[in-house]
């Protein structure tokens, strides 16, 4: 029976709605999304390796240079993921911007169960799954039309550079999960796998953030106001950590389609929540009926991709 599996699928799915909205009240206080991205990663990779040091993940590590070099890199799917929601949330609102993620995911997973990349098994693409992706597609443009009076216009020109970084940033984790999923089956050891994925992730935006302070495209990070920050907004680390670990452990069991399907319509309702009742210090955006609509069809996608 998956029931369990199902319900982890869809609860780890909220986190990652929860996880963008907190990581905003960190990104103000340091001042750059990219500090805020780096410290953040650093604190999930620093639990993580306390984690894996307890349950004996250590060991493993002897076994790196044996594992393929592209089993290593999934990490970067993170500081992408994080830093893209710090920008676009307060653009698009939490809703349109998880429906971008969401439209992502969902071609990407479908692309990989299709294509068998990655080592994620092989299925036909049958009408259902075509048919859901479809439907996701609609419901995300039906979302981000629906968007309230006083929001960003995300349907203007100069707002397709935000949209393609949404669609980019949510196809890249399901890509993470295969990845990982891959790292796992060499090492066989959950904890360890994602502490390197998240050594990867944080080394990958420092690097970025070394770039951008050199070239002055980004403030210096601060730390003066970090005592401002609430106590939840410091669980986005711990979020992340949960989702990735989570994820590539359900992929091989559920598939890649299933999970992310699930996972975003845990995505879908966290999004919707906070969105209409301003959680985490974010701006309301009432739910409107257009919007309801467009996020039923984001379900029905999922529901088909994950039924075919």
């Amino acid at each position: 029976m998956n029931a369990p599996l199902f319900a982890a699928a869809l609860l780890i799915g909220g986190l990652l709605a929860v996880q963008a909205s907190v990581n905003l009240q960190l990104n103000r206080a340091v001042g750059t999304p990219y500090g805020a991205s780096t410290l953040q990663l650093g604190l999930a990779a620093v639990l993580l390796a306390v984690i894996a040091g307890l349950a004996g993940g250590w060991a493993v590590l002897g076994g790196l240079p044996d594992v393929p070099a592209w089993t290593l890199i999934g990490g970067i799917a993170s500081p992408i993921y994080i830093t893209s929601a710090i920008l676009l949330f307060p653009r698009l609102g939490a809703l349109a911007s998880t429906g971008l993620f969401v439209t992502g995911q969902v071609v990407a997973s479908l692309a990989l169960d299709v294509g068998g990349y990655l080592g994620v098994q092989q299925r036909s693409l049958s009408p259902g799954m075509a048919l859901g992706a479809l439907a996701v597609v609609a419901g995300i443009v039906v979302v981000i039309r629906a968007q309230p009076a006083g929001a960003a216009a995300p349907t203007g020109r100069s707002q397709i550079p935000w949209l393609a970084l949404g669609l980019v940033a949510g196809a890249v984790l399901p890509v993470q999960g295969a990845i990982n999923a891959a790292l796992r089956g060499e090492l066989h050891d959950a904890f360890a796998v994602a502490m390197i994925s998240f050594i990867v992730a944080t080394a990958a935006i420092a690097v970025v953030l070394a770039m951008l302070l050199a070239l002055r495209r980004t403030p210096a990070p601060r730390t003066a106001e970090l005592h401002t920050v609430p106590w939840w907004g410091w669980l986005g680390g711990i979020c992340a950590a949960t989702y990735v670990t989570v994820t590539f452990l359900l992929i091989p069991r559920i598939g890649a389609a299933t999970t992310i399907a699930l996972t975003v319509t845990g995505q879908q309702l966290a999004s919707a929540a906070i969105d209409h009742f301003g959680w985490f210090r974010l701006p309301e955006r009432a739910v409107s009926v257009a919007r309801i609509g467009g996020l039923a069809a984001l379900g029905v996608g999922c529901a088909l991709v994950q039924l075919a």
